[in-house]
């Protein structure tokens, strides 16, 4: 078989199986025009926004649920204003039957609104296993921070899992998206080194204008070289096109060895395009049948 067809059946067989997507409070619309292209089942994060409340999110977490999809709710940990409020909010997942599989995330303000600075202090508050919770995911960061080093992420990574097998819950690692597949993998390594063994999700931007993507990234950090912009299938000298994670994907599939990399799967960040990024990833699955 041709090192391009290994790569694409890697895609199939493997790293697109059991896929992951993220949707805000307002894409409740583009979920359901998306019904019956994403698999049953499919796992969907529902984001913690600042400008979306407690009803909007609980409102996008029961439509996952009722479309057959696993909602992830995520829990932003600097966004809680009290106990209450994170308990409240649990109660309410709880009692929609979606709060099995959560998010947790230290999340944007740089102050805690409230008594939680990191998702390390939600896993270790007890409330997530009080309302039903089971299973936890925490992020990771192949291409850093802009606000932390690496070491600091590093040792945050270990103290969560460690923390999450000390209060009996199962996880896995969802990073944040990425243009190149070099540290991606480079990172992989070391986690595994480390004796983390949770399963990995690497986020990727869904189809997308290459403006919007390129703004995303300097917002969150992530590295826009020209090289990896070119390497990725940005084109910095066209700003108006729109491009699609499929050279990122044929790169990490060919490169991707479970043995030293782990269980990896892949998660597509939508940027309020759902839609467009099921109906790629259906697309893209056709095109690369196992």
């Amino acid at each position: 078989m041709h090192p391009l067809d290994t790569a694409s059946a890697a895609v199939g067989t493997s790293l697109l199986e059991d896929f992951s997507l993220e949707m805000t409070g307002k894409d409740v619309p583009e979920l359901e025009a998306a019904d019956g292209t994403l698999p049953r089942g499919t796992r969907v994060n529902v984001t913690f926004l600042g400008n979306e409340d407690t009803r909007m999110r609980l409102d996008a977490a029961r439509a996952v649920k009722r479309l057959g999809l696993l909602p992830v709710p995520h829990v932003s940990a600097r966004r809680l204003t009290s106990r209450t409020d994170f308990a409240q909010f649990l109660a309410g997942l709880r009692d929609d039957g979606t709060a099995t599989h959560v998010f947790t995330v230290a999340g944007d303000p740089v102050l805690p609104q409230g008594p939680y600075d990191s998702a390390l202090a939600l896993i270790e508050s007890g409330l997530l296993q009080e309302h039903g919770v089971r299973h936890v995911g925490i992020a990771g960061y192949p291409e850093g921070h802009p606000a932390l080093t690496d070491d600091t992420l590093r040792s945050a990574l270990r103290d969560k899992v460690a923390s999450l097998t000390a209060h009996g819950l199962t996880g896995h690692v969802t990073t944040q998206f990425c243009f190149d597949p070099d540290p991606v993998l480079s990172w992989l390594e070391h986690v595994r080194d480390q004796g983390i063994t949770l399963p990995v999700r690497i986020g990727v931007p869904g189809p997308a204008g290459v403006r919007r993507l390129l703004s995303y990234a300097t917002r969150f950090g992530v590295g826009t070289s020209a090289s990896i912009a070119k390497k990725y299938g940005l084109s910095l000298t066209n700003l108006m096109g729109t491009t699609g994670p499929d050279a990122f994907l044929r790169t990490l599939a060919e490169r991707y060895d479970p043995a030293r990399h782990g269980e990896v799967k892949i998660h597509f960040y939508t940027f309020g395009g759902l839609r467009a990024t099921a109906e790629w990833i259906a697309r893209f699955r056709e095109d690369n049948p196992v």
